[in-house]
């Protein structure tokens, strides 16, 4: 320990401190000064980025002895307040560029130093300067990013001021469509926004600090657990395993498919028998420090023997694999589709087939923020869970029989959360935290490593997928037929709804009149699958449209006249037979057709023997909803200061906050009521049930739910004789203050698991999209240098939040088609290392074109849009990398190797024909 005096943001401030801590945790955990966000502790991120001495400094990885006499340090604190904002965190909020805002304050202060060295940057200077300080985003796809600081630097120079950047509501007072600024932006921007790891922080003195023993292996049987010589160590209270939990031990995926050979029952919350996969918990410990608590969780003894582990859904289907789960098969759910008459005379007399097998990686979500949280039990005895669940009260019912607690005792309240694509649609550490504060009888906290958020959350479920497509001799589409099966990892919490996506996805978009196809969930050893934006879709769309552009070149025809003349149209329906709800299709690919000929025009001027360059088009659709009769619900009450909507719509970055305001403001405006008089109290359990926000739903039936409670408050308002009461006079004349809102898919069914027709989802969203790659021959490497989306989701509730979606939805497909992958236990541990794309890795020339058809049941006409960007762009990208230089790619993600060794098998081809010819 050293006393040692540092410069915090003008500050002479004094620290006795180890030298060897990281400067990010002694400003955050004894300066208090959690604005620096510490995500990868590793230094890949950026999200902790401070200046010393002018520079922008990765504050992770920068040791305390590191800092020099007169150091001048300064966090995102020391630049401005809410009260009085630099032009880079007004910026910010403008582009609606902190979406989760977890990397906010890292982008900032690096943007900041930038600007202190020029304020004529390029919009290329400014991407490569993020680039090579390894700032990350993964909500923004990075564009609103570069436009926030080009904004700041016109701001700081004079051309620009405050007022021509911050967005404007329209005359009639209404924010609906504009860019107005989520009530979460300020605090996101100025580093106040308290994520769960900062909450941990700030918890009372006696918190226990909780760490994980975990499985080193992919699959064990436990002969023992020995935790004597780990309760010796420093710090430790109690070592808490199996033994200790008080319900059934495991979390429910509440299956409900009867088809389904389990019984949903098959993940511990802590292991007794038998490990399943690397990084299943074990035991808690819980010390008075995190680090005596991982101190002693590494002298935690477990006695395993080892079985074979069957990492992907080939081996674990081969007729040698041990069931995982004993007496439940491998196989343990099957998905049929069969719309139409047979298939099999129409293949036959087909004048094209196209016969593919495609493989959809296991994607890793990559979000920034580790899982975090805390636990609790209040005053009246109530378990009190606080985390990144985006789904408090789905995760209330999968957790608590696990517990072995009355319902009524646990409560699930959302932390502020960073980015989670999804992963959190699953619980992760919920009970594990419930089941330490239960044992322990007091508050704790676990905040994973970028390690275990990588290596122990689920994953994308990867999908082999052979497909047969045929058309008539006019190209018209007139059979499909698929044979699938999806890695589902583990556990079967939502095994089933992610296979039958397969049913209802792929062909998705096209009058296809005849289906047949069957596919199986399989376990395996490797990470369980979680839901992941595009939940089922991109595996069903990689097939499928790589499938049309093929049957295209067997027609002799251009992919997108192919796939136009093959649209929905009047007399179509979807894959289950559900008609749809708009046809918009052929209108997104008129908007889409003339930058399509201008791409394939600048593809052939810009190609050289070094460099090919290639065009490609998909289409990609997704149904807003959890399938079959969804509802949600909502309360809006008025308050002697304005109004409360109080929701359960869980926000992950998406923007639940700007949406709920703008939904209750819409209604209530005509009563004079301004967007800043509408408070909001989200995701809590002792709330209205909202449902989890995932399947771009929530916009779609939170927003309903709260469009009815404000009209309910608003019809009881309204004076007889015109105008609206006030809080007073509602008082006054006994009036209730309070209403319960509601809304149903009323409409909506099941998918048979036979057949899988049914009308799952009451709203779709349909996007096109049109991505322009380069190929190095050499290398093989293959580089997406434009990206045009032609996309439809209903109204638009705010543009700068659609934006970000697609954007940031773009850039996650991006990644998916090239370089994310998580299969390798050993490489991809590291954010950099599983292939996530920084700021130079995507294009900054991203055009988006929008088609805005209101959906007869969306609120004010809105479907939801995070989903359908995910969708279908990695297909897109590998039909353009087609294009380029004529190496088909069917596994992705696409990996320069992959490319390489199609060129040389291409240039081998071609050397023996010229061979033959000779000879």
């Amino acid at each position: 320990m050293k006393r040692i005096s540092v410069n915090v943001n003008g500050v002479e401030r004094w620290v006795v401190a180890d030298p060897k801590r990281s400067l990010a945790d002694v400003l955050r955990e004894q300066m208090m000064l959690t604005g620096c966000k510490v995500c990868c502790a590793d230094g890949q991120c950026g999200s902790c980025t401070v200046l010393i001495d002018g520079k922008p400094i990765r504050a992770c990885v920068t040791p305390m002895e590191k800092l020099t006499a007169g150091s001048k340090i300064v966090t995102i604190e020391g630049i401005g307040t809410p009260e009085n904002l630099h032009p880079l965190q007004i910026a910010w909020m403008a582009h609606g560029s902190a979406q989760c805002g977890v990397c906010s304050p890292g982008f900032i202060m690096s943007a900041k130093a930038l600007l202190d060295k020029t304020l004529t940057p390029t919009r290329e200077e400014v991407r490569a300067w993020f680039h090579r300080n390894r700032n990350l985003c993964r909500c923004t796809g990075y564009k609103p990013l570069i436009d926030s600081v080009m904004d700041a630097a016109a701001i700081m120079r004079g051309d620009k001021t405050i007022y021509d950047v911050m967005p404007k509501a329209k005359e009639d007072g209404s924010i609906l469509g504009t860019e107005y600024i989520r009530p979460s932006a300020v605090a996101k921007v100025t580093g106040t926004w308290d994520f769960g790891a900062d909450v941990a922080l700030k918890m009372p003195a006696g918190t226990l600090r909780l760490a994980l023993v975990q499985a080193e292996v992919s699959h064990a049987l436990i002969k023992g657990i020995d935790t004597a010589e780990a309760e010796k160590m420093p710090g430790v209270e109690r070592i808490i395993t199996w033994k200790d939990v008080g319900g059934k031990n495991a979390i429910t995926g509440l299956i409900t498919f009867p088809t389904n050979k389990g019984d949903g029952w098959d993940r511990p919350i802590l292991c007794k028998e038998k490990i399943f996969q690397f990084g299943d918990a074990i035991a808690i410990v819980a010390a008075d420090t995190e680090e005596h608590a991982r101190a002693a969780a590494k002298k935690v003894k477990v006695d395993l023997e080892v079985l074979p582990a069957y990492m992907s859904g080939f081996a674990a289907l081969a007729p040698d694999a041990m069931e995982i789960h004993p007496g439940v098969p491998n196989a343990y759910y099957e998905q049929g589709v069969v719309k139409g008459a047979d298939t099999k005379p129409l293949m036959a007399s087909a004048a094209a087939v196209v016969d593919i097998t495609t493989y959809c990686s296991r994607q890793p979500h990559l979000h920034l923020e580790p899982d975090c949280g805390e636990a609790f039990v209040d005053d009246d005895g109530v378990l009190t869970i606080l985390s990144k669940s985006i789904g408090v009260h789905l995760h209330h019912a999968m957790i608590c029989p696990g517990l072995g607690i009355p319902p009524e005792k646990l409560r699930l309240i959302q932390n502020p959360t960073g980015g989670t694509f999804g992963y959190k649609f699953s619980p992760t550490m919920e009970a594990l935290l419930g089941v330490a504060a239960l044992v322990t009888k007091k508050p704790v906290s676990l905040v994973y490593d970028q390690y275990q958020n990588i290596t122990y959350t689920g994953k994308r479920s990867p999908a082999n997928i052979n497909i047969r497509l045929a058309c008539d001799k006019n190209g018209m589409l007139t059979a499909m037929e698929t044979d699938w099966w999806l890695d589902h990892g583990p556990y079967s919490e939502f095994g089933d709804l992610v296979t039958l996506r397969q049913a209802q996805f792929t062909g998705a978009g096209y009058h296809l009149e005849n289906i047949r196809g069957k596919g199986k969930t399989v376990a395996t050893n490797h990470a369980w699958g979680s839901a992941f934006r595009g939940y089922g879709s991109p595996q069903a769309f990689l097939a499928g449209e790589i499938a049309m552009d093929m049957l295209a070149e067997k027609m002799g025809e251009d992919p997108l006249e192919f796939r136009y003349k093959n649209l929905y149209n009047e007399t179509s329906t979807t894959p289950t037979g559900q008609k749809p709800e708009v046809l918009v299709l052929k209108q997104l690919f008129d908007l889409i057709r003339p930058k399509y000929l201008e791409a394939k025009q600048r593809a052939a001027k810009l190609s050289t023997p070094e460099t090919k360059r290639g065009v490609g088009i998909s289409l990609g659709i997704y149904g807003c909803g959890l399938d079959g009769p969804d509802s949600s619900e909502a309360r809006v009450e008025m308050t002697p200061s304005g109004f409360i909507v109080h929701s359960g719509w869980e926000d992950h970055g998406q923007g639940a906050d700007l949406s709920a305001q703008t939904m209750a403001h819409e209604v209530l405006r005509v009563a004079g009521v301004k967007p800043e008089q509408i408070g909001l109290v989200m995701a809590d359990t002792f709330g209205p049930n909202g449902g989890p926000a995932g399947g771009s739903r929530s916009n779609v039936f939170c927003g309903n739910a709260i469009r009815v409670a404000a009209e309910m408050l608003l019809n009881a308002m309204k004076k007889p004789n015109g105008g609206y009461r006030t809080y007073k006079e509602m008082v006054s004349e006994n009036i209730p203050l309070s209403y319960d809102g509601k809304w149903v898919a009323a409409a909506c069914t099941d998918c048979s698991p036979d057949t899988g027709q049914g009308n799952p989802f009451p709203i779709y969203m349909y996007e096109v999209f049109m991505p322009e790659v380069e190929v190095d021959v050499e290398t093989g490497k293959a580089t997406v240098v434009k990206l045009t989306t032609a996309i439809d989701v209903g109204t638009i509730i705010n543009k700068a939040t659609v934006d970000g979606q697609v954007y940031g939805g773009l850039a996650q497909g991006l990644g998916l088609a090239l370089t994310e992958d998580f299969e390798d236990l050993d490489l991809h541990t590291t954010l950099k290392d599983c292939g996530i794309p920084y700021p130079k890795d995507v294009p900054d020339d991203i055009e988006i074109l929008y088609l805005e058809t209101a959906r007869p049941l969306g609120p004010f006409g809105a479907a939801g849009v995070g989903e359908a960007p995910l969708t279908a762009l990695h297909p897109a990208i590998l039909n353009a990398i087609y294009n380029a230089c004529g190496v088909r790619i069917f596994r992705i993600p696409a990996l320069p190797e992959a490319i390489k060794m199609g060129l040389e098998a291409q240039a081998g081809a071609a050397a023996a024909k010229k061979d033959l010819q000779h000879h």
